[in-house]
């Protein structure tokens, strides 16, 4: 096969043959301009039948297939120049014997450094014995949280004739006793709240989903929190009015944005100038990594994004924030997030975080109803 003649193959650099993964780089016309000895060897296929092909065009159709496709993924990583990556790619690699084996793999995708367009594509194996090893994890999780709930609703019980006793103590209390008496009332209130958080954390029915109306959502919370917690910041709003109806749950929603905008402004207590953003837009490229109940993977077009100017979270747990009991705060429970997490993966959908000094977003991707 003859190369386009408008095509130039890509010199990436020495340490390009050292990287230890399959890497490509595609040109702006989507042709494979350059790929290392571990993609000739993970994909078996060769570079030279390779190079100046469009990666899922006609021509290597019969040598290799995605699903789904990386066309999406690579576009907004054009469009945007962020890194960005899709998990749980099907490869299906063929053979000699004219077979093809499925091989599967998370794609990182960059832009391809000094020319135009170009993309570049790290590809990282995921063996199917991690998968099940992953699922083995999440049952185990289930069955964790399954004991907290219980013991949390059975602490409950006590705790309430604690606080109860402590509250008669206080009424015939010396000043200093009674001080005491209110410290442990206040404390059980507090223990009681937690174990609220755990039990929601817990609860494992289905989400209500029905159409509903974004910006509805996000205005109730912004008209909750400026009366409330949110009263010395402000909050404004970037919404796109176009957007079709999303498919969710009204209230298991509110108690995610409020989760999100109450920790925004929490942030942002004691700075000047703090600011709360609610944003809108549609994306018709982001989709939900397959499985195996949608192998091409569910479209999430609809985004909400709440963003803030404070100071972001700390480096040690930046990439950790959604896990139970992790917090940035010192005397934050750490399940916040993790059940806002939770209510946003019993939906389909999904959340990302990115934050740094002065700047941290929260992105919400919702189907369409």
């Amino acid at each position: 096969m003859t190369r386009p003649r408008d095509f130039r193959v890509i010199s990436p650099g020495p340490g390009w043959e050292a990287l230890p993964l399959p890497a490509l780089i595609l040109d702006a016309s989507g042709r494979v301009a350059a790929m290392n000895d571990a993609a000739e060897i993970w994909l078996n296929i060769s570079r030279n039948s390779t190079l100046g092909r469009v990666l899922e065009g006609d021509e290597l159709s019969t040598r290799l297939r995605l699903s789904p496709s990386l066309g999406p993924l690579i576009a907004r990583v054009r469009a945007s120049d962020e890194a960005l990556y899709q998990t749980s790619v099907v490869f299906e690699i063929g053979d000699r014997a004219g077979g093809h084996q499925a091989r599967r793999a998370a794609v990182h995708a960059g832009a391809g450094g000094a020319t135009g367009g170009a993309v570049t594509l790290l590809i990282v194996p995921q063996d199917d014995d991690g998968l099940h090893q992953a699922r083995h994890v999440r049952s185990a999780a289930r069955s964790a949280i399954g004991m907290a709930e219980m013991l949390a609703h059975e602490i409950k019980n006590p705790l309430a004739g604690i606080r109860g006793a402590a509250q008669l103590m206080a009424m015939n209390a010396t000043p200093e006793d009674r001080e005491m008496a209110e410290m442990i009332v206040s404390e059980s209130r507090r223990i009681v709240a937690l174990l609220d958080q755990v039990e929601r954390f817990g609860d494992t029915s289905e989400p209500k989903l029905a159409a509903l109306n974004v910006h509805d959502v996000l205005e109730q919370v912004r008209r909750s929190a400026q009366v409330g917690f949110a009263r010395g910041v402000q909050v404004v709003t970037d919404y796109d009015p176009s957007l079709p109806p999303a498919l969710a749950d009204a209230d298991q929603l509110v108690q995610v944005c409020l989760n999100l905008v109450k920790n925004a402004a929490e942030a942002l207590e004691g700075k000047a100038g703090g600011t709360i953003r609610l944003r809108t837009h549609y994306d018709h490229t982001l989709r939900h990594p397959p499985d195996e109940t949608d192998p091409a993977g569910r479209p999430l077009p609809l985004q909400i994004e709440i963003e803030d100017n404070g100071p972001g979270f700390p480096p040690a747990i930046a990439d950790q924030v959604f896990e139970p009991f992790v917090s940035g705060r010192e005397n934050g429970t750490g399940l916040g997030l993790a059940l806002v997490s939770k209510i946003i993966t019993d939906h389909g959908a999904l959340i990302r975080v990115d934050s740094k000094p002065g700047r941290t977003v929260f992105r919400i991707s919702l189907p369409k109803a």
